[in-house]
């Protein structure tokens, strides 16, 4: 029998819980989400989930699922959206996800110490991650769930049964996402190395490599590998971004603040190699890694931000409360931030999505988004557009729909219609000329997003909706929806 909790060891426990529960605060401020690949995932599980109900919808689009390691959140969506709606349920599940990590954090420290330290208030600023932000669900999802699967691989120890446990929960956390798979892998590795350091420690992740049949089978990720160009200044630039969110100063100096943390409790010996390893070969893969990996953006970029959570989750100090208290300010202050930012955005997206209701269904639309190369911020209107395909079943071309990676894919489409084709690169104080849009040619209806308002449309375009950052207009030679 376990001895009682100590007074302190259980005000500690529930202030890692309350943080963890505080990651949610951007959701609960927000009516839309303010990620910037939400829509066109919405949009994804609208069609998804039609059923072939809708006849534009099996006009314009294909899905077909596909056994790979990407569909955790498209899986979860299949009952979410039945019980509460498609976008109540896109809102609700994103809303899990940040606590969820969270909580995550606090099952790996009480696991391994039996106590809520300094590390986890550190931890938890990690949670909003640029690959939160950019709305990576299932990335986020398999990570939260790695978590929650490590401090179960240490709380069953020798357990003999531990390895047959292990082969489904592998397969579930790849099925989610394979990234998440990996880093359950890499934090069991480096937590067996810690212990053991010999090839046993090699051998350990074993019970993970269910998922290998499916990838067999499927012949491999596709899509391929690629670093891109200029891949040091890359590098470098994703390295300085790893905490990006909305205000440049702020995440620079708090990406400062968790180094340094790190680097302190590494000279001072108090770094827990039971997850130093792993943070240790999570920082390496992020500079060995391509961008490119299996069809997805950002491979390496994602596990930036993992690499410091792990990292700042190794710091062994359990110091008094008050202490934890100062610690959690960094999470805090960006927390309310992003709450701030979302609130604001997402009352702005509500005015713009007053457009859907000039919009026919089944319309065939060209969205035109800009987007600033030098905004630090993210930018959560680069596939608004696509909320057309949400509300009124229309054909757009902000969709991943990718032949060969996505499982949304578009049929009746004009060549190239889908994601990057809606960006607009200009700066601020540009002219945005829309006269010779390309996706607008093919298109019944013109959605601009941007800025500023659109200098110039196509000739004969008529304006149907406008607020101070978005046009929907009709197009001259508009086709009638069928």
């Amino acid at each position: 029998m376990e001895a009682a909790m100590p007074d302190a060891a259980r005000k500690n426990l529930w202030f890692g819980v309350a943080l963890a529960l505080l990651a949610s605060l951007p959701y609960l401020f927000s009516v839309y989400p303010q990620l910037t690949d939400y829509p066109s995932h919405l949009a994804r599980y609208r069609v998804m989930l039609d059923s072939g109900q809708s006849p534009f919808l099996v006009r314009y689009y294909d899905f077909h699922w596909i056994l790979a390691g990407n569909i955790g959140a498209d899986l979860l969506m299949v009952p979410l959206s039945h019980a509460f709606g498609l976008e109540c349920a896109g809102w609700l599940l994103g809303m899990i996800l940040p606590p969820l990590t969270g909580l995550g954090l606090v099952a790996v420290e009480w696991t391994l110490r039996r106590r809520v330290g300094i590390a986890l208030p550190l931890a938890c600023v990690m949670i909003w991650s640029p690959a939160m932000g950019m709305g990576f669900y299932n990335f986020c999802l398999s990570l939260a769930l790695a978590l929650f699967a490590f401090a179960g691989w240490v709380r069953l120890g020798q357990w003999r049964g531990r390895w047959a446990l292990f082969l489904p929960i592998g397969l579930v956390v790849w099925l989610c996402h394979a990234s998440g798979w990996g880093v359950l892998g890499v934090l069991i590795f480096g937590y067996e190395w810690h212990r053991q350091k010999g090839l046993s420690a090699f051998l350990a992740p074993w019970p993970l490599s269910l998922p290998v049949v499916p990838m067999l089978l499927s012949g491999g990720a596709a899509g391929g590998l690629s670093f891109g160009d200029n891949v040091l200044a890359y590098k470098t630039a994703i390295w300085l971004k790893a905490l990006r969110d909305q205000s440049m100063p702020l995440d620079l100096a708090t990406l400062g603040f968790v180094v340094f943390a790190v680097l302190v409790a590494a000279l001072a010996r108090r770094i827990d190699g039971r997850l130093g390893w792993a943070a240790l070969i999570l920082g390496g893969l992020t500079i060995a890694m391509p961008r490119h990996f299996g069809g997805g953006d950002f491979a390496d970029y994602r596990l930036i931000a993992v690499a410091l959570m792990i990292g700042c989750l190794a710091i062994d100090w359990s110091p008094p409360l008050r202490v934890l208290l100062l610690a959690s300010l960094p999470f805090l202050v960006r927390i309310g931030v992003t709450t701030f930012a979302w609130h604001g955005q997402s009352q702005v997206l509500a005015e713009d999505l007053r457009a859907l209701d000039r919009l026919p269904a089944g319309a065939i639309v060209a969205g035109a988004v800009v987007v600033d190369p030098a905004y630090w911020g993210i930018n959560p209107f680069e596939h608004a557009p696509s909320y057309a395909t949400v509300r009124r079943d229309a054909l757009v071309n902000s969709h991943f729909a990718i032949p060969g990676i996505h499982m949304l894919q578009l049929r009746n489409a004009p060549q190239g219609f889908v994601d990057p084709s809606q960006r607009i690169f200009a700066k601020r104080g540009d002219v945005v000329d829309l006269t010779s849009f390309a996706p607008a040619r093919s298109a019944g209806y013109l959605w601009y997003f941007g800025p500023v308002g659109a200098a110039r449309l196509p000739a004969g375009a008529q304006v149907l909706h406008a607020t101070q950052d978005s046009i929907l207009a009709r197009l001259a030679k508009s086709p009638v929806p069928r």
